[in-house]
């Protein structure tokens, strides 16, 4: 089975603050951008609307007022989050990391250390905890995120590497490839004093 990572670069706090702002502007606007998108995700939900599932924009709002929510529908919630760190923020390079299959972000994380990063860990948006407190459970999506404080610091530890002649290691091309896309996300990131990365895994 394949898995997908999309990553934004985006204000980490920013997106936090969404969630529970109980504001209808901010359900109007997100729900207008991906009007095609809710519409899209509602065609592929019918049979579990139809038996009591949230719509797309209904679980949008949801977590833009902080619930109620429906526990045994997880992954309308967690895809309404997605939605919400996807507006205003920037798509970033991805082509290593979709599709892929197995330990892969494991791998690349190796050939992260072996650059001297260890401030960020791809693993994150695996394992880590990046949804807001109180959504539902889904196995469908995960999310995690750097913050812009751990985006600055593995670029620091990549040039300090650097800077002190450690011989660049022997990576697998696709390894290295994807090592140098994680490296141009923190040097985006270190652009804007607020700006992190948020990552899901599908």
């Amino acid at each position: 089975m394949s898995s997908f990572l999309t990553v934004y670069l985006t204000d980490v706090e920013g997106k936090h603050e969404l969630v529970g702002c109980a504001d209808e502007e901010v359900v109007a606007e997100v729900a207008d951008y991906f009007d095609a998108g809710l519409a899209r995700a509602d065609a592929e939900s019918a049979d579990e609307i139809a038996n009591g599932a949230p719509t797309a924009r209904e679980a949008l709002r949801a977590v833009v007022f902080g619930g109620p929510y429906d526990e045994e529908y997880g992954h309308q919630y967690r895809s309404a989050y997605r939605r919400l760190c996807a507006i205003d923020a920037t798509d970033l390079d991805n082509r290593s990391f979709g599709p892929f299959r197995g330990r892969w972000l494991d791998v690349v994380d190796e050939g992260l250390r072996a650059h001297g990063i260890t401030a960020v860990s791809l693993e994150d948006f695996f394992y880590g905890s990046g949804f807001p407190a109180g959504l539902p459970y889904s196995p469908d999506l995960s999310c995690g995120e750097w913050s812009p404080a751990r985006c600055r610091e593995a670029l620091r530890q990549f040039e300090s590497a650097e800077r002190e002649g450690r011989p660049a290691p022997a990576l697998d091309r696709a390894v290295s490839e994807a090592v140098q896309e994680v490296l141009g996300w923190l040097r985006l990131a270190r652009e804007v004093d607020t700006y992190g990365v948020i990552g899901f895994v599908s």
